[in-house]
């Protein structure tokens, strides 16, 4: 594997997108001789986001690539700057669009502690039911998108999908969205579970395992995916740990670290589930990490289910109308499906917070794509790509 920083471009090695047929273009280098340049990207949003790879090749070989953002920039921190608290709740869910309900309690407890609002019992669980489901929803989508970057047309995003919309149903019946669900509020939920939608999720639930057994009987052992993913991508834990990468990418690499267990927010501390870890941080540990954090949520989930309490679901104390923080800041942060989201709140006792800034981990997560790449193929950058789980939505803001 080459270091990236073991040579340089001639000239300055700026990629122009206005030459035409510049999507390809020939460079030199004094160690590798002629190189080749190829843009590869922005593509559709329903693919991985719009989002451009520019990849130096030797040959078929990555020796150098840059991953290129900010298509999809929507200024979300300044707009929740100029937005009132309650107000900024429906730009999280566009956030990462897949995770609408996990985005939406990173934030409400940012203004939980900022305001000092406790969260009535039956909402903290609430808030775990839909978050489990959130992340069966996310990785079951991963394993899908991921098997259609090795190269498996259709038929296995085509079983994640029909899974995701039963989660999707369920959402919907409950905050009346599918995707942009606005359901969280400070200090509790905005809607109360009936019993009618607890029945429907348990039954749900039950039957995810069985998908699961399918599933990775079709996938999991399947020798063309092992071939493509196992020693492809290698993220090491030093790597991991100094770049700040969270979620099932920092497991996959070994490190045991889970938000759920290190502050065991909400009522986590309450279930008994294990962290699944990687041992060598390839692709293939990326997505069996993942396929492993299912089994634990469907186990959180029966339990969650079956001993929520009766009770309000909103504190008595929190308003929505007239909201105004006393002076002070706070960080919220969650074990979401793709790592650690987190928000910045700081008040200044008025309306709307003085600084918000989101910690989003698709876009750190991102932050190491071309050490990942480096020695590997093109066809290798795109599972590579795949197995960090990014939403373009998260990345650019």
């Amino acid at each position: 594997m080459i270091a990236p920083d073991s040579f340089e471009l001639a000239g300055d090695g700026a990629f122009s997108t206005a030459a035409p047929g510049a999507h390809v273009r020939a460079v030199h280098d004094e160690f590798h001789g002629d190189l080749l340049e190829v843009s590869m990207g922005p593509h559709h949003p329903s693919t991985h986001g719009v989002f451009r790879m520019v990849a130096t090749l030797d040959g078929e070989t990555i020796v150098k690539l840059k991953p290129v953002f900010g298509y999809l920039h929507r200024n979300h921190e300044k707009l929740g700057e100029n937005t009132t608290y309650l107000g900024s709740m429906p730009y999280t869910d566009r956030l990462d669009y897949f995770c609408s309900m996990t985005n939406n309690w990173a934030y409400a407890l940012a203004v939980e502690k900022l305001a000092g609002l406790a969260v009535p019992e039956r909402a903290e669980y609430i808030r775990i039911i839909l978050a489990e489901l959130t992340r069966l929803l996310n990785h079951t989508c991963l394993a899908g998108f991921l098997l259609q970057d090795c190269g498996a047309s259709g038929t296995p995003l085509m079983y994640a999908f029909r899974e995701r919309e039963k989660i999707l149903d369920l959402f919907e019946s409950l905050s009346g969205s599918r995707m942009m669900c606005n359901y969280q509020r400070f200090g509790g939920c905005r809607i109360n579970a009936s019993a009618a939608w607890l029945a429907a999720a348990k039954e749900l639930v039950d039957g995810y395992g069985a998908f699961l057994d399918e599933y990775e009987a079709l996938i999991t052992g399947n020798e063309i995916l092992m071939a493509r993913t196992q020693g492809v991508g290698v993220l090491s834990r030093q790597l991991a740990v100094s770049a700040g990468i969270t979620g099932p990418m920092l497991r996959a690499s070994g490190v045991d670290y889970d938000l759920r267990k290190v502050e065991a927010y909400g009522f986590y501390s309450r279930f008994n589930f294990r962290v699944p870890l990687g041992a060598h941080g390839d692709v293939y540990d990326r997505y069996m990490v993942r396929v492993l954090e299912m089994r634990e949520s469907i186990a959180i989930l029966r339990a969650a289910l079956m001993d929520i309490p009766e009770g309000p679901i909103m504190d008595p104390k929190a308003k929505l109308r007239g909201f105004r923080p006393k002076p002070g800041e706070a960080y919220g942060r969650i074990e979401g499906p793709k790592g650690e989201i987190g928000f910045y709140l700081i008040s200044d006792g008025g309306p709307n917070p003085y600084r918000y800034r989101v910690r989003a981990p698709s876009f750190v997560n991102l932050t190491i794509l071309e050490d990942l790449c480096l020695g590997h193929t093109v066809a290798d950058s795109v599972i590579i790509l795949g197995s960090i789980d990014i939403v373009l939505g998260e990345v650019d803001r």
